[in-house]
């Protein structure tokens, strides 16, 4: 039983092949106005679980991400209890559901969720240790704690969930690192080896971007500045210390220039934006209430219109989406007391695809990129490498004057190493949260008119999901 899909073209090669996934079906489809391309990464998800399974659990957020395409994505640690590598306690929200698995951490519990819950979880996944206890920014996480999670430290010794969902980087998403750790969260990173993504700003009052909007709402702003202090602190950091920094969900013009300065200067810093900072200004506050909160809130035209500037110009080195579930319920509590945050892995190729590459800012290829090459960098990982998949994979079609090939995934040399996204870039469709495959619904993009979808996702050279020839 096999997909076959004939005439399909290879991103980055334009060359045209048939492509062959096993499948449970048996179907032969016309894919002439497809793309096939590296599966995308998305280094910044929130899937709830464990403690706030009520928003989104493993399964759903992973289905989520198998529907937009996505082959990877890496778990932040704002779980409940945090993922800080420290010993939960009975009595702690979410740390039964820890306990009664037979684990004593949160990271042993994610990295064994499959065997726990016996589930086969549609997607890869890696996780982000916290930088602080608790992400309560008082003190540092113990490297002891979490050190054994990473690769290449006692691998010998673990198991394979161990080695397919290894702590891969660090952060306090939501709130950057706290002076008074600063330091030591640095010495951690340059010890460990582990990747820092930081959330880049930090601010105590305020709801809304500080402007015109949060007047007119009457709600308490948030200079923009407050981003660019902590993307300044944190490039002098670098500087001093020689780590990577990683900047989250950037949102500002003047964070930008300070970024681009950097990066002209050599120095270890890169950089992601979402969605949301690409397709919206906080003019949309307006419209959808609080489906358009978040956390760095959205800025105003002039920043949205610098952020697509910052993509086009490579300063953006990738895009995120900062999946983040709520529950309506909650989003109904007004601009103080909602909570930060939408969905996005499912409409983010449409998103992007529509202000982007409809908007002549970037190419299809760039945007596959973006998404997919770019991510895998930052998080280490080998990409499909489509032209050696086809050199050592492909066999010509018998008879055919073009010299066509076909690539049958299911004799490919190395198939656990095949992840793969299947596009229709030219594919009109309206986003409708309804038929999402998340547990929330909480997004502005309900309703838009977007080009661009992933019809189908392959891992390991099987197909992990598929909407091809359905309504979905």
């Amino acid at each position: 039983m096999a997909l076959t899909l004939h005439d399909i073209k290879v991103w980055n090669t334009g060359e045209v092949i048939d492509l062959i996934v096993p499948a449970d079906t048996d179907e032969t489809v016309d894919a002439s106005a497809m793309t096939i391309a590296p599966g995308f990464e998305d280094p910044h998800v929130h899937f709830r679980d464990p403690g706030q399974t009520y928003k989104e659990s493993m399964v759903s957020g992973c289905t989520a991400a198998a529907s937009g395409g996505y082959t990877n994505v890496l778990i932040m640690p704002n779980t409940v209890p945090a993922m800080d590598g420290v010993k939960v306690k009975a009595g702690q929200q979410g740390a039964s559901e820890v306990l009664d698995a037979g684990y004593d951490t949160v990271i042993d519990y994610l990295q064994h969720y499959e065997a726990v819950h016996d589930v086969k979880l549609p997607v890869r996944y890696d996780l982000c240790v916290c930088a602080s206890k608790g992400r309560a920014g008082k003190e540092a996480t113990d490297v002891a704690d979490w050190i054994g999670y990473l690769p290449g430290h006692g691998d010998d010794g673990k198991d394979p969930y161990q080695l397919a969902h290894p702590v891969t980087a660090i952060s306090d998403d939501g709130s950057a690192v706290t002076p008074e750790i600063l330091d030591q969260v640095f010495t951690n990173v340059k010890e460990s080896g582990l990747y820092l993504i930081e959330h880049c700003e930090h601010h105590d009052t305020g709801a809304v971007n500080d402007g015109p909007v949060s007047r007119k709402l009457g709600v308490p702003g948030i200079p923009e500045d407050t981003e660019l202090r902590i993307v300044e602190r944190d490039i002098e950091m670098a500087r001093r210390t020689g780590v990577h920094v990683h900047f989250q969900h950037v949102s500002t013009a003047i964070s930008f220039d300070a970024i681009r300065k950097a990066k002209a200067e050599g120095l270890p810093i890169t950089c992601e934006t979402a969605p949301h900072y690409i397709a919206l200004c906080d003019e949309a506050l307006l419209e959808y209430g609080t489906l358009a909160k978040m956390n760095p809130p959205l800025r105003s035209e002039a920043d949205r219109q610098a952020t697509i500037a910052a993509v086009a110009d490579g300063t953006v080195d990738l895009l995120a989406t900062d999946h983040a579930p709520h529950t309506m319920e909650e989003k109904e509590l007004g601009f103080l007391d909602a909570p930060n945050g939408i969905i996005g892995l499912e409409c983010a190729y449409g998103v992007c695809h529509k202000v982007l590459v409809d908007g002549g800012h970037i190419s299809d290829e760039r945007l596959i990129e973006l998404m997919a090459t770019g991510p895998a960098t930052l998080m280490g990982h080998e990409n499909t490498d489509m032209t050696v998949l086809l050199d050592e994979n492909a066999d010509a079609v018998p008879g055919d004057s073009n010299t066509k090939r076909v690539l049958d995934l299911g004799k490919v040399t190395h198939p656990e190493n095949v992840d793969l996204v299947v596009l229709d870039t030219t594919e009109e469709w309206i986003v409708d949260p309804e038929k999402f495959h998340s547990s929330a619904r909480n997004t502005p993009f309900g309703g838009w008119h977007v080009t661009g979808r992933p019809l189908a996702t392959v891992i390991g050279s099987k197909l992990a999901f598929s909407r091809i020839n359905k309504e979905d």
